[in-house]
């Protein structure tokens, strides 16, 4: 089922997730016990990171220098498969532009059509773009991903083809209730969403953020400059101290001065801290009638297991 489908039919509130793969050569099985471990609280759909190619110089014996790319967390469809298959949940590959030429993207594309998965989620990848100049075309931005999946979708492919079978993707995309950190402004970052939703984007995650007020203002701005598809909300649960620093500096959010406070005043406590205020966000996410949430676990799923301990007498 696609994610739009999900968003339209639910009859209650649902809680969404996302995972990462292992870093290569890890264990496989850590991540299928972290989806057993989320699959008691029903969630419709489940998001897999993907990763950029990094590009390193090493010098050989012989002194000359060779350089090699490998990407850190390989196995992105790999786990999609699995997890549509043996758990029955809708898998979300990310697809990003960084790392990754038209043509490598295209034949992405054309695995998770094989493979039956209808959903992706179309992200620029954070960093600098990792393609030396003068390699083949890539896609620069987020809109141009979206541009490349929806062109598939009508059936138009790289290079013209006697039999062109139109996929049928959902396609996701990211928004940023404060703003992404390279926009001039809020406004410029939300006409940049009505474009990829006018490319083809069915429906939008947030990035995280801890003060609701600042997700239901951004949804008030965009839809009153047209955005119409389904804006998911997306919150990270603090679980160390050190994040009400680090979180800021990383995503370009703000902590709200509560929660920064209640932290400093209690370091020891930062994680119970963090799960607390999450399950208060997510009660007032539904209280003003939001009816899906989107968490970002990663791989360690026990604080979400708590947080959504903290909810279950209410959902």
């Amino acid at each position: 089922m696609k994610v739009t489908d999900h968003l339209a039919n639910e009859t209650g509130p649902t809680i969404s997730v996302e995972i990462i793969p292992p870093r290569r050569g890890g264990d496989v099985r850590r991540i299928y016990e972290a989806v057993e471990s989320v699959m008691p609280f029903r969630p419709p759909f489940i998001d897999i990171t993907s990763h950029a190619a990094e590009a390193r110089w090493e010098q050989l014996p012989n002194g000359t220098w060779q350089r090699r790319v490998t990407r850190k967390a390989p196995g992105t469809f790999g786990l999609c498969a699995t997890i549509k298959h043996r758990f029955g949940v809708d898998p979300v590959p990310h697809l990003l532009c960084n790392g990754f030429t038209k043509e490598e993207t295209e034949d992405a594309l054309i695995e998770l059509h094989y493979l039956g998965i209808e959903n992706v989620l179309a992200i620029r990848g954070d960093g600098e773009p990792r393609e030396p100049a003068g390699a083949r075309a890539t896609n620069v931005s987020a809109l141009d991903l979206v541009r490349q999946i929806g062109d598939m979708n009508s059936g138009c492919y790289l290079e013209p083809l006697e039999e062109a079978t139109p996929t049928d993707f959902c396609i996701g995309v990211a928004a940023y209730p404060e703003k992404h950190v390279e926009a001039p402004n809020l406004e410029w970052d939300i006409d940049v969403l009505l474009e990829k939703e006018r490319a083809g984007a069915g429906y939008a995650v947030t990035q995280l953020f801890y003060d609701n007020d600042v997700f239901f203002r951004f949804v008030k701005a965009a839809r009153e400059r047209g955005v119409t598809i389904p804006i998911v909300p997306g919150l990270k649960i603090l679980t160390r101290a050190d994040q009400v620093r680090k979180v800021p500096a990383t995503f370009g959010v703000d902590v709200p001065p509560a929660l920064a406070s209640e932290v400093a005043a209690a370091p020891d406590r930062g994680r119970e801290i963090g799960i607390r205020w999450a399950a208060e966000q997510v009660r007032g996410l539904f209280d003003h009638d939001v009816s899906a949430v989107h968490v970002y676990v990663m791989q360690d799923t026990r604080p979400f297991v708590e947080m959504m301990d903290l909810l279950r007498p209410t959902l």
